[in-house]
Protein backbone atom coordinates (compact mmCIF):
# COMPACT_ATOMS: atom_id res chain seq x y z
CA UNK A 1 0.00 0.00 0.00
CA UNK A 2 1.29 3.42 -0.30
CA UNK A 3 2.95 4.95 2.44
CA UNK A 4 2.01 7.95 3.28
CA UNK A 5 4.72 10.03 3.15
CA UNK A 6 4.61 10.21 -0.61
CA UNK A 7 1.66 11.50 -0.61
CA UNK A 8 2.00 15.82 -1.27
CA UNK A 9 -1.66 16.33 -1.36
CA UNK A 10 -4.80 15.22 -0.64
CA UNK A 11 -8.46 16.22 -0.52
CA UNK A 12 -11.86 14.90 -1.27
CA UNK A 13 -11.61 15.71 -5.37
CA UNK A 14 -7.86 14.79 -5.61
CA UNK A 15 -4.57 12.53 -4.63
CA UNK A 16 -1.11 13.74 -5.38
CA UNK A 17 1.67 11.62 -5.17
CA UNK A 18 5.55 11.80 -5.50
CA UNK A 19 6.09 8.94 -7.90
CA UNK A 20 9.27 6.44 -7.27
CA UNK A 21 11.39 5.52 -10.46
CA UNK A 22 10.44 2.36 -12.10
CA UNK A 23 6.96 2.60 -11.22
CA UNK A 24 3.92 2.36 -13.00
CA UNK A 25 1.63 5.01 -13.00
CA UNK A 26 -1.27 2.96 -14.40
CA UNK A 27 -1.63 -0.65 -16.00
CA UNK A 28 0.05 -1.77 -19.21
CA UNK A 29 0.54 -4.77 -21.04
CA UNK A 30 3.44 -5.92 -18.33
CA UNK A 31 0.39 -6.44 -16.14
CA UNK A 32 2.92 -5.08 -13.18
CA UNK A 33 1.47 -3.88 -10.13
CA UNK A 34 0.95 -0.27 -10.52
CA UNK A 35 0.76 3.18 -8.43
CA UNK A 36 -2.52 3.19 -8.92
CA UNK A 37 -3.38 -0.15 -7.77
CA UNK A 38 -1.55 1.26 -4.18
CA UNK A 39 -3.53 4.15 -3.95
CA UNK A 40 -6.65 2.94 -4.48
CA UNK A 41 -5.46 0.59 -1.77
CA UNK A 42 -4.55 3.29 0.41
CA UNK A 43 -7.69 5.31 -0.18
CA UNK A 44 -10.13 2.24 0.51
CA UNK A 45 -8.25 1.62 3.82
CA UNK A 46 -8.21 5.13 5.14
CA UNK A 47 -11.37 5.84 4.26
CA UNK A 48 -13.05 2.41 5.00
CA UNK A 49 -14.61 2.45 1.72
CA UNK A 50 -16.84 -0.88 0.59
CA UNK A 51 -16.51 -1.82 -2.97
CA UNK A 52 -14.49 -0.05 -5.98
CA UNK A 53 -12.35 2.69 -5.32
CA UNK A 54 -12.95 5.62 -7.67
CA UNK A 55 -9.38 7.32 -9.38
CA UNK A 56 -8.83 8.33 -12.05
CA UNK A 57 -5.31 8.85 -14.19
CA UNK A 58 -5.29 12.51 -16.00
CA UNK A 59 -1.84 12.59 -17.34
CA UNK A 60 1.26 10.30 -17.85
CA UNK A 61 4.57 9.95 -16.50
CA UNK A 62 6.86 7.53 -17.88
CA UNK A 63 7.87 4.55 -15.80
CA UNK A 64 11.26 5.49 -15.30
CA UNK A 65 10.84 8.91 -14.61
CA UNK A 66 9.81 10.27 -10.90
CA UNK A 67 7.97 13.19 -9.43
CA UNK A 68 4.49 14.65 -9.14
CA UNK A 69 1.29 12.93 -10.49
CA UNK A 70 -1.94 13.52 -9.91
CA UNK A 71 -4.82 11.07 -9.62
CA UNK A 72 -8.54 12.51 -9.57
CA UNK A 73 -10.74 10.98 -6.86
CA UNK A 74 -14.13 12.25 -8.37
CA UNK A 75 -15.13 12.61 -11.83
CA UNK A 76 -15.33 15.43 -12.47
CA UNK A 77 -12.10 16.74 -11.13
CA UNK A 78 -11.10 13.98 -13.62
CA UNK A 79 -12.88 15.72 -16.47
CA UNK A 80 -12.06 19.57 -15.35
CA UNK A 81 -8.05 18.35 -15.24
CA UNK A 82 -8.33 16.31 -18.19
CA UNK A 83 -9.06 19.61 -20.24
CA UNK A 84 -6.58 21.58 -18.56
CA UNK A 85 -3.68 18.86 -19.30
CA UNK A 86 -4.55 18.98 -22.70
CA UNK A 87 -5.21 23.14 -23.07
CA UNK A 88 -1.80 23.17 -21.35
CA UNK A 89 -3.22 25.09 -18.40
CA UNK A 90 -0.90 24.54 -16.04
CA UNK A 91 2.83 24.88 -15.41
CA UNK A 92 4.88 21.35 -15.46
CA UNK A 93 8.59 22.08 -14.41
CA UNK A 94 11.02 18.64 -14.63
CA UNK A 95 14.81 18.46 -13.47
CA UNK A 96 17.48 16.17 -16.08
CA UNK A 97 20.47 15.20 -15.22
CA UNK A 98 22.53 15.30 -18.08
CA UNK A 99 26.51 14.86 -18.71
CA UNK A 100 26.48 16.99 -21.91
CA UNK A 101 25.22 20.22 -21.47
CA UNK A 102 23.69 22.18 -24.05
CA UNK A 103 25.31 24.71 -25.84
CA UNK A 104 23.64 27.54 -23.85
CA UNK A 105 23.01 27.58 -20.09
CA UNK A 106 19.57 28.52 -21.07
CA UNK A 107 17.14 28.28 -24.17
CA UNK A 108 14.36 27.09 -26.02
CA UNK A 109 14.40 23.50 -27.82
CA UNK A 110 11.81 23.12 -31.42
CA UNK A 111 12.21 19.96 -32.88
CA UNK A 112 9.29 17.53 -34.59
CA UNK A 113 8.54 14.34 -32.75
CA UNK A 114 7.06 11.41 -34.35
CA UNK A 115 6.29 8.18 -31.72
CA UNK A 116 7.42 4.88 -33.42
CA UNK A 117 5.13 2.17 -31.34
CA UNK A 118 7.36 -0.65 -31.95
CA UNK A 119 10.53 0.44 -30.09
CA UNK A 120 8.37 2.72 -27.88
CA UNK A 121 10.63 5.77 -28.72
CA UNK A 122 10.24 8.99 -30.34
CA UNK A 123 12.11 10.19 -33.22
CA UNK A 124 13.40 13.85 -33.43
CA UNK A 125 13.39 15.83 -36.11
CA UNK A 126 14.88 19.78 -36.57
CA UNK A 127 12.31 19.87 -40.00
CA UNK A 128 8.71 19.29 -40.17
CA UNK A 129 7.56 16.20 -41.79
CA UNK A 130 4.30 14.42 -42.30
CA UNK A 131 3.01 12.55 -39.10
CA UNK A 132 5.68 14.78 -36.71
CA UNK A 133 4.27 17.13 -34.11
CA UNK A 134 5.85 19.79 -32.87
CA UNK A 135 7.34 19.84 -29.55
CA UNK A 136 9.02 23.12 -27.41
CA UNK A 137 10.35 22.87 -24.32
CA UNK A 138 12.70 25.97 -22.87
CA UNK A 139 14.96 24.85 -20.35
CA UNK A 140 18.14 26.47 -17.61
CA UNK A 141 20.89 25.43 -15.92
CA UNK A 142 20.93 25.00 -12.81
CA UNK A 143 24.05 23.26 -11.66
CA UNK A 144 26.99 21.20 -11.92
CA UNK A 145 28.20 18.38 -9.48
CA UNK A 146 30.31 14.84 -9.92
CA UNK A 147 30.92 15.47 -13.84
CA UNK A 148 27.41 16.23 -14.40
CA UNK A 149 25.02 19.20 -15.07
CA UNK A 150 21.21 19.40 -13.68
CA UNK A 151 18.82 21.08 -16.01
CA UNK A 152 15.16 22.51 -15.22
CA UNK A 153 12.94 22.32 -18.44
CA UNK A 154 9.08 23.49 -18.94
CA UNK A 155 6.86 22.56 -21.22
CA UNK A 156 5.10 24.41 -23.67
CA UNK A 157 3.75 21.03 -25.62
CA UNK A 158 3.53 17.88 -24.05
CA UNK A 159 4.58 14.89 -26.33
CA UNK A 160 5.48 11.67 -26.27
CA UNK A 161 8.98 11.40 -24.69
CA UNK A 162 9.37 14.97 -25.34
CA UNK A 163 12.31 15.60 -22.80
CA UNK A 164 14.20 12.50 -23.40
CA UNK A 165 14.33 13.21 -27.03
CA UNK A 166 14.75 16.60 -27.24
CA UNK A 167 17.93 16.20 -25.07
CA UNK A 168 19.39 13.68 -26.91
CA UNK A 169 18.34 15.48 -30.42
CA UNK A 170 21.19 18.11 -29.62
CA UNK A 171 23.25 15.32 -27.58
CA UNK A 172 22.66 15.71 -24.38
CA UNK A 173 20.94 12.44 -23.36
CA UNK A 174 19.48 12.14 -20.13
CA UNK A 175 21.91 10.29 -17.64
CA UNK A 176 20.73 6.22 -17.73
CA UNK A 177 18.92 6.61 -20.73
CA UNK A 178 19.65 4.57 -22.98
CA UNK A 179 17.08 4.11 -25.02
CA UNK A 180 17.84 7.79 -25.89
CA UNK A 181 21.68 7.08 -25.98
CA UNK A 182 22.79 7.43 -22.13
CA UNK A 183 26.50 5.57 -22.06
CA UNK A 184 25.04 3.34 -19.56
CA UNK A 185 22.23 2.69 -16.98
CA UNK A 186 21.53 4.00 -13.52
CA UNK A 187 22.17 1.06 -10.92
CA UNK A 188 18.32 0.76 -10.40
CA UNK A 189 17.22 1.06 -14.02
CA UNK A 190 15.45 4.48 -13.79
CA UNK A 191 16.37 7.53 -15.87
CA UNK A 192 17.83 11.06 -14.21
CA UNK A 193 14.66 12.98 -14.94
CA UNK A 194 12.10 14.20 -12.22
CA UNK A 195 8.95 15.83 -12.41
CA UNK A 196 9.92 18.05 -10.01
CA UNK A 197 6.54 20.67 -9.49
CA UNK A 198 3.06 21.82 -10.84
CA UNK A 199 1.65 24.73 -10.56
CA UNK A 200 -2.18 24.37 -11.93
CA UNK A 201 -5.69 25.69 -10.67
CA UNK A 202 -7.99 22.97 -8.28
CA UNK A 203 -10.64 21.82 -10.34
CA UNK A 204 -13.29 22.53 -8.12
CA UNK A 205 -11.98 24.72 -5.39
CA UNK A 206 -10.00 27.14 -7.96
CA UNK A 207 -7.65 27.68 -5.68
CA UNK A 208 -4.30 27.83 -7.07
CA UNK A 209 -1.91 24.93 -6.09
CA UNK A 210 2.03 24.89 -6.83
CA UNK A 211 3.22 21.29 -5.44
CA UNK A 212 6.58 20.15 -5.51
CA UNK A 213 8.19 16.80 -5.23
CA UNK A 214 11.50 15.85 -3.17
CA UNK A 215 14.03 14.60 -5.51
CA UNK A 216 15.05 10.77 -5.04
CA UNK A 217 17.22 9.55 -2.42
CA UNK A 218 20.27 9.08 -4.20
CA UNK A 219 23.60 10.95 -3.83
CA UNK A 220 23.76 12.72 -6.75
CA UNK A 221 20.55 13.98 -6.94
CA UNK A 222 20.40 15.40 -3.01
CA UNK A 223 23.80 17.07 -4.32
CA UNK A 224 22.31 19.01 -7.28
CA UNK A 225 19.39 20.39 -5.34
CA UNK A 226 21.09 21.95 -2.54
CA UNK A 227 22.70 23.82 -5.49
CA UNK A 228 19.49 24.67 -6.67
CA UNK A 229 18.39 26.40 -3.19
Amino acid sequence: MLDSKRILFEDNHLLIVNKKAGELAQGDSTGDKTLLDEAKAYIKEKYNKPGDVFLAVVHRLDRPTSGVIIYARTSKAAARLSEAFQKRDLEKTYWAIVQEMPEDDEGTLVHYLKKNPTNNRSHASIKDRPGYKKAVLHYKFVGRADRYSMIEVKLETGRHHQIRAQLSAIGCPIKGDLKYGAGRSNPDGSISLHARSLKFTHPVTKKVLFIKAPVPKDNLWQTLEKLQK
